[in-house]
């Protein structure tokens, strides 16, 4: 029985790998080690160990290592501490195989202590490119793991151009793929969002059209978080569309981006804006794809959006030069640019759906892989 150890460390990272998680758990021949990490672990960022626990996987470990500040040297300082953790972790464990997620920066503790444990690692969502801080860490992870399981066509052609042993490099698609696959086939908002997950604000009726917004800060960029997360509320204001408003991610800058929300609210006490922590995965989906239209800069506009067919409006710089369907338009952090996109997408046709990130098979395609692979925890380098 082959040990897969899966490490999440925040809210976005369980939905990109919840079907694969769920594809370990079943496959024969093995065994999942689910360790749950960082933010994740955060009640003021959704809590996503609740609906990891509620979704019946066992959770082997749990490692508090988030820092307060939320800034640059935070971000570094809880990087530090998690690779203090983590090795400690998977000396106990003592998985076959490690898996990491993406691209955030709880992301690299991983990587690092399974690389200097000489445990093979396995990354999912390798050889993208956005153009920030992510970045960096990113294609870091890919030289330092061992297996890619890419989720596009692009993203593979990069990390073969990054050095990486083809035989290792899998366009598997995005596990998260799998859940709007399951989505799509049953769309329908089949629960009171108010009711089941509370939040904060005025509720209203949301049977016709209504927006939803997701914005984080963006790191390269972070000491003028407010100021962007303001261009955006002022646009919402100004359209007076019914809006479900999903609190940041834990990023530099993100305390900018909360005290700007906090500002607005006390100022305007708007009666259209509802404001929520998290929702569990598939609920996130359905409330999507009924939606007129997303705004702000979550990777789900790029992913899950694409392959619903869902409207995006992808303020900044943060998702730059991602591969993309055709269901984003992109401005700057100006209000009127915001209004005016919206409307044009609320005045169109929806947009085809785009399988540029798969076509929701990723979980189980990843399992078997990792059930089949060599053990290696060093790689040749072809020049």
């Amino acid at each position: 029985m082959r040990k897969i150890c899966v490490v999440v460390t925040a809210r976005p990272s369980y939905s990109r790998v919840k079907t694969a998680l769920q594809a370990i758990k079943d496959h024969p021949d093995l065994e999942l080690q689910l360790v749950v990490a960082a933010s994740a672990l955060l009640d003021r960022y959704g809590s996503a160990v609740n609906y990891i626990i509620q979704d019946g996987f066992e959770i082997s470990a749990k490692v508090f290592n988030t820092l307060e500040g939320e800034n640059l040297t935070a971000a570094a300082k809880t990087t530090g501490i998690g690779i203090l953790e983590l090795s400690s972790v998977f000396e106990n464990l003592s998985p076959d195989i490690i898996v990491t997620i993406a691209d955030r920066f709880e992301t690299m503790a991983t990587a690092v202590a399974a690389s200097f444990m000489n445990i093979p690692l396995a990354h999912i969502q390798g050889g993208e490119v956005t153009g920030n801080i992510d970045e960096k860490v990113r294609h870091s992870i890919t030289k330092l793991a061992d297996y890619h399981f890419v989720a596009s066509k692009g993203a593979l052609e990069r990390v073969l151009r990054l050095g990486e042993q083809e035989q290792f490099v899998f366009n598997t698609g995005c596990p998260s793929i799998d859940l709007a696959a399951n989505v799509l086939r049953s769309p329908d908002l089949d629960f009171d969002p108010f009711e089941k997950y509370g939040g904060v604000g005025a509720s209203f009726d949301h049977t016709g059209n209504y927006l939803v917004v997701m914005q984080h800060p963006v790191t390269t960029e972070y000491s003028s978080s407010k100021k962007d997360v303001t261009e955006t509320l002022e646009a919402i204001n100004h359209l007076g569309i019914p809006t479900f408003w999903f609190w940041p991610n834990v990023d530099a800058g993100s305390d900018g981006t909360s005290s700007g929300i906090r500002t607005f609210r006390e100022k305007f006490n708007p009666k259209h804006i509802h404001f929520f922590k998290n929702m569990e995965p598939e609920d996130f989906l359905r409330l999507l794809i009924n939606s007129s239209c997303l705004i702000g800069n979550s990777s789900v506009g790029i992913r899950e959006c694409a392959y619903l067919g869902v409207p995006v409006v992808n303020v900044g710089t943060r998702q730059n030069r991602r591969d993309r369907g055709e269901n984003v338009q992109d401005v700057q952090y100006h209000r009127t640019a915001i209004v005016d996109a919206v409307t044009r997408w609320i005045e169109s046709p929806r947009p085809s759906t785009s399988m540029v990130y798969g076509g929701g098979d990723a979980g189980t395609r990843i399992a078997n892989k990792l059930a089949e692979v060599p053990l290696v925890f060093h790689k040749t380098i072809a020049y």
